[in-house]
């Protein structure tokens, strides 16, 4: 037989009987002897006496096999042997001193099965409520988060009063490239006219031969008086050597 439908019968006979507390526990992996532990709780020895009997009846009638019964004497502990089940009847004093849960515990539970963790759900009416309570009641994430928030705040500004001199000193050293940026657009304005055509860089910056033309002055010619007035005058005859006078009287 099945060892799942073998634990199925037992668990219908234990509760045919209305025994209390019933704990299926699986042990395959902490023992080689047997792979289940049914245990049970009865009010009296008659109960126990009653419940083990139909469990006995139950998995021989399905096809089943009991290898022994022990404790039917006394009534407080009656234990079935159904091979790969192993079926523990008791009543309540006895089962709270031998505590055979904890001594399974590490086996897992398969009936009752545990319920799961209920999840809430939040109406349309409720979510608004949820909303207010979360920003009303930070929480300890957020108070950690204000709180480096708002330590680096403080740290940026220390940083900030300190590196100024420095800043300051960096942005005097960069205002001659300003100045150098502005004269760079002053003639990038200039030669904006000859954008269409293909010029030599000298030819945009040395001015053409013709306004050089312009700009020197004209030289003016001196007028006819001005020459007269210049030129030295004839010297008259009283002015002469005295050799050539010499020469007038002799004749």
């Amino acid at each position: 037989m099945a060892t799942k439908k073998l634990t199925a019968i037992v668990i219908d006979a234990l509760e045919d009987i209305k025994a209390r507390d019933i704990k299926l526990v699986n042990v395959s992996k902490l023992t080689s002897v047997f792979d289940y532990i049914a245990i049970a709780s009865a009010d009296s020895s008659r109960q126990t006496k009653a419940l083990a009997k139909n469990v006995f009846d139950k998995v021989k009638e399905s096809g089943g096999w009991i290898y022994g019964i022990e404790g039917e004497q006394t009534g407080e502990w009656v234990l079935v042997d159904c091979g790969d089940v192993v079926v523990h009847i008791m009543q309540p004093a006895v089962r709270e001193h031998y505590k055979l849960e904890e001594l399974w515990s590490e086996g897992t539970l398969e009936f009752p099965k545990p319920a799961a963790p209920k999840r809430k759900v939040t109406t349309p009416a409720a979510l608004p409520k949820a909303k207010a309570v979360a920003k009303a009641k930070p929480t300890a994430k957020a108070k950690v988060s204000a709180t480096v928030k708002a330590k680096s705040k403080a740290k940026t500004k220390a940083v900030a009063k300190t590196s100024a001199p420095a800043i300051a000193k960096v942005i005097k050293a960069k205002k001659p490239a300003a100045k150098v940026k502005t004269v760079a657009r002053k003639t990038a304005t200039k030669a904006a006219p000859l954008a269409g055509k293909k010029v030599s860089p000298t030819a945009v910056k040395k001015p053409t031969a013709k306004k050089a033309a312009v700009k020197k002055p004209v030289a003016k010619k001196p007028s006819a008086k001005e020459i007269a007035a210049k030129k030295p005058k004839a010297k008259t005859s009283a002015s002469a050597t005295p050799a050539t006078r010499k020469r007038k009287t002799t004749a």
